[in-house]
C-alpha cells in the first residue's frame, strides 16, 4: 500500500518543532475542525506528514511519521475528536516559507494555499516531494 502525505500546521508558540524535537514522538490533538478531524483519521501508520509552523513563521520545518493511527483524544470526553501519534524523521535542511510554495505554479492548488485555515490535510507525493525539494532536502533526526 502506497504511503500518504500530509500537513499539519501548529503554532511554534503552543508546540513547536523544537517541541517535537525534544520529546521524540507526541499525539496529535487540538483538532476541533470536522475536515481537519476527517483527514486526521484518514492517516495511516508509516504515513509522512510535513511540518508547519504557523502564524508568524508561516514555514515547512520538517517531516513527521505517524506511527498510531487515530485514537479518541485523550484531551476530552467528546468523542467526536481523535488525535494520531506522530514521531520526528527529517528536519528540512532549509525551512520553505509560505511564500516560496506560493511562487511554485505547480503548488498553487494545494490545500494550505486553497484552504489556508485548515490544519490537517492530505498532499499527493509530488507537492510533498517539491516542497521537501525547495527545503534543500532532509537530513534525519531523532529515533527513525
Amino acid at each position: 500500500m502506497a504511503r500518504g502525505h500530509w500537513l499539519v500546521k501548529t503554532e511554534p508558540g503552543t508546540y513547536s518543532w523544537a517541541d517535537m524535537l525534544a520529546e521524540g514522538e507526541c499525539y496529535w490533538d487540538g483538532v476541533r475542525n470536522y475536515q481537519a478531524r476527517n483527514n486526521l483519521r484518514a492517516m495511516k501508520r508509516g504515513d509522512h506528514v510535513l511540518w508547519y509552523h504557523s502564524v508568524k513563521e508561516k514555514r515547512v520545518v520538517g517531516i513527521v511519521e505517524v506511527t498510531r493511527e487515530h485514537y479518541p483524544d485523550p484531551t476530552t470526553d467528546d468523542e467526536r475528536w481523535s488525535v494520531v501519534d506522530l514521531r520526528p524523521i527529517y528536519e528540512l535542511k532549509r525551512p520553505v516559507t509560505l511564500a516560496e510554495i506560493k511562487a511554485v505554479p505547480e503548488l498553487a492548488e494545494i490545500p494550505l494555499i486553497r484552504q489556508s485555515r485548515l490544519s490537517v490535510m492530505p498532499l499527493d507525493k509530488d507537492a510533498f516531494d517539491r516542497i521537501v525539494a525547495l527545503g534543500g532536502g532532509k537530513r534525519r533526526v531523532g529515533r527513525a
